[in-house]
């Protein structure tokens, strides 16, 4: 199944937010042409570990060599080099652009425009066009030109806050989720565009915003009235709530569980064989329970800590309490689960049939009932796709590539 098969994506994108949205279009069947810089190209190519002829290293050995974080954000991509800022290559963006249907970026704010390539520049060549920017802060407001990664946008956002034991400090979340949710609502914000092209003809542009994309996060719990009471915003591993939903320590290992209904936590207390607990003045009322949430926690994992977790999970699933074992990572990259929906698959490089040894690339985490999503090919060498590229849209042959290349413009 190949939805956006007739979409053409130009992709002027680095780092990790562009190409997640580049490579989530393409994952539907989109044609995605990244556009590089020639000799360089995406900064992350020069991001360690490689993988190449001699095999994984952290640092490149071979021309050959691929950086395996270039590799996990860029399949089913196409390779150009185009150098934006020389004007034969502007005209050539242009052009393409022409028989484009979206446009995708993720420079600084500006960035863009200053090339003569923002939105008005590309809407004058095609009305239609949909063009999409990912920025940290947006292009407009107080932050727009501030420098924005991941770890800055978490901490601005206030998410950093909400993280961590309530006596420690603000953590941040272990991956970069502004840049990986941020692309998830430009895509669908992309469909949504193109389907009121379809409706009236005419294109439009997305200011797609790292921290707002945080802040919809955030505030999908009622944090407002968590100040208003004065009640910490970080809980660790605990409930906000001030219930027993958490972590407790068992013999061999960790497990959580959710415990946030009072039918649940009779429940849990029975299996335990404690129900007398809810008899004490202290646990006997939910306001009871959340003053004393802490002796509470306590009372519960005095009796956990005698069963190992597979004993610990069997008794809690039985007494209808929500429970898992806190797995390692390495765990869970090995577990079939994964392997049979296609959430985790090998990694390839385009130019070869072999799997990267012990590398993992992300499926997509949704099964149509209609037909798999394209098998997308791998990773490709900068500019693999120029010969092909430039002339299926601008009827340039092999010797006028080649000039362009000798002058420096792709």
């Amino acid at each position: 199944m190949r939805p956006l098969d007739d979409i053409r994506v130009l992709s002027v994108t680095v780092f990790l937010a562009g190409p997640f949205l580049g490579m989530t279009l393409a994952r539907f069947g989109a044609e995605v042409i990244k556009v590089e810089v020639p000799g360089a190209g995406d900064p992350i190519r020069s991001v360690g570990p490689f993988h190449g002829p001699k095999g994984i290293d952290v640092e490149r050995r071979t021309e050959d060599d691929l950086s395996i974080r270039f590799l996990k954000r860029s399949e089913g991509v196409k390779s150009v080099t185009l150098n934006l800022k020389d004007p034969e290559g502007r005209r050539m963006f242009l052009d393409m652009a022409k028989r484009s249907d979206v446009v995708i970026e993720n420079l600084s704010p500006g960035s863009m425009k200053r090339m003569g390539l923002g939105y008005e520049d590309v809407a004058a060549a095609n009305p239609g066009i949909v063009y999409c920017s990912i920025a940290g802060y947006g292009q407009t407001g107080p932050y727009k030109d501030l420098p924005a990664h991941d770890h800055q946008i978490q901490a601005m956002s206030g998410i950093m806050d909400m993280n961590g034991p309530a006596d420690g400090p603000p953590t941040r979340i272990g991956v970069f989720v502004g840049d990986l949710v941020t692309p998830l609502y430009a895509a669908y914000s992309i469909l949504g565009a193109l389907r009121h092209k379809e409706k009236t003809g005419t294109g439009q542009y997305l200011d797609a915003s790292m921290i707002d994309t945080l802040a919809t996060l955030m505030f999908m719990e009622p944090m407002e009235y968590v100040l208003k009471e004065g009640q910490s915003v970080r809980a660790g591993n605990d409930s906000r709530n001030n219930d027993p939903t958490g972590l407790y320590h068992l013999a061999d290992g960790d497990i959580i569980a959710t415990v946030s209904l009072s039918l649940r936590l009779e429940a849990l207390l029975g299996a335990l064989d404690a129900s007398e607990l809810l008899e004490e003045t202290r646990f006997s009322t939910p306001k009871a329970r959340q003053v004393n949430i802490a002796a509470l926690r306590a009372e519960i994992q005095a009796r956990l800590c005698a069963y190992n977790c597979d004993q610990g999970l069997a008794l809690l699933r039985e007494a209808g309490v929500p429970a898992a074992r806190v797995r390692g990572i390495s765990e869970a990259m090995a577990d079939e689960h994964f392997r049979r929906r296609g959430t985790l698959k090998p990694m390839y490089r385009q130019d070869s049939n072999e799997p990267v040894e012990g590398g993992v690339v992300s499926g997509f985490p949704v099964e149509f009932s209609g037909g798999a999503l394209p098998k997308l090919e791998g990773g490709v060498k900068l500019g693999h796709h120029n010969r092909e590229v430039f002339e299926q849209l601008l009827g340039l042959d092999a010797d006028a590539v080649a000039a362009l290349a000798v002058r420096g413009v792709v």
